[in-house]
């Protein structure tokens, strides 16, 4: 690519969400996160891309990255990769750009002869970011469904592992999330009026129900049905998480759950702790936590117990003030459209 293209579109294709951010002359003015679950077909991508046109409508140039191939829809990640070249090559221009770990951003043909380094990458377009925009950091993504946790240092992404399964080796990549992961997936018992309940390990609840609870969740950020396909509502949280200590709504206090909810919210923090405090050795004791995506709160207590100063990423990315939010929801959409505009 040469010379600074004015309008770029940002794509970052998950699993369960596409997000899409909008650059021109260099600045995010728009950004978005829909739901679309690949599990259910590549449909609903296509659905996705049409509900995301006001977006990215009129580009000069698209720029991808996915984590998408991980979807049970695919039979191996390089088939998940090379499925979702060829819907982007099919709905967008041939001169798409693709985020690719090594190489930055390289041409559809490229892409497809490094599935590997196509694969999950969209940590490290954002990392690539974030490490022009603060120089040394601790930079933490929480997603809907993961968490990302990479040291920037001198300007550099200092990842030990590539891979998913590299990074989940190094604690680079925690699978935990603030809306679709499990609350028994994080602790095996919670405390009921003074003593320990196991968990009953069925899909009865989600993180989306823990901070529904405690007030901390957006609604617009839980995208997808409940484990019991019922209302989201206060309530209907309460009634979800009741079931994993095998109790009904109405045996506990609103307050009495609220202090169940947060146990498990706590114990989730308690993971990313541990990880981060891992990878955090490779910056300096005042180097500052970097928080993207909807678990900013989550984040942001993170940065608080590890001592460290928190800035999010909504401040420091160029953008629109009324893109900002958007955008660090959003920030591998906004990350590849930022890198591919220079």
């Amino acid at each position: 690519m040469t010379g600074q293209k004015k309008i770029v579109a940002g794509f970052d294709i998950g699993g369960a969400h596409l997000k899409v951010a909008r650059v021109e002359d260099g600045r995010v003015t728009a950004a978005a996160t829909v739901a679309a679950p690949l599990r259910l077909g590549l449909d609903t991508l296509a659905a996705a891309f049409r509900e995301t046109t006001p977006i990215h409508a009129g580009a000069e140039l698209g720029a991808f990255t996915m984590t998408g191939e991980l979807s049970e829809a695919f039979p191996s990640r390089t088939a998940g990769v090379a499925a979702l070249l060829d819907e982007i090559a099919r709905h967008f221009s041939a001169d798409s750009l693709i985020y690719t770990t090594r190489s930055g951003l390289v041409a559809i043909d490229q892409a497809r002869t490094v599935p590997g380094e196509v694969a999950s990458a969209n940590w490290h377009a954002t990392a690539s970011l974030v490490a022009r925009l603060a120089g040394d950091a601790l930079f933490v993504d929480m997603g809907s469904t993961t968490t990302d946790i990479i040291a920037v240092r001198d300007g550099k992404v200092m990842n030990e592992g590539d891979s998913d399964a590299g990074r989940l080796a190094t604690g680079e990549l925690v699978y935990t999330g603030f809306v679709r992961s499990f609350p028994f997936a994080l602790c095996s018992n919670a405390p009921v009026r003074g003593r320990f309940t196991p968990l009953m390990n069925e899909y009865f609840a989600t993180m989306a129900d823990v901070h529904r609870v405690l007030g901390v969740l957006r609604e617009m950020d839980d995208q997808h049905r409940t484990a019991d396909n019922k209302e989201k509502t206060l309530p209907a949280s309460i009634t979800r998480l009741a079931r994993l200590v095998g109790r009904d709504a109405d045996d506990l206090g609103t307050d009495e759950w609220r202090h169940i909810a947060a146990w498990f919210s706590e114990h989730q923090l308690r993971l990313i702790h541990d990880t981060a405090y891992l990878v955090s050795g490779k910056l300096a004791d005042d180097a500052p936590v970097v928080g993207a995506g909807i678990g900013r709160w989550q984040v942001e207590r993170l940065a608080r117990r590890l001592e460290r100063p928190f800035l999010d990423l909504a401040a420091l990315i160029p953008a629109e003030e009324n893109a900002r939010i958007a955008a660090s929801d959003a920030a591998p959409a906004a990350a590849v459209a930022l890198l591919a505009s220079c």
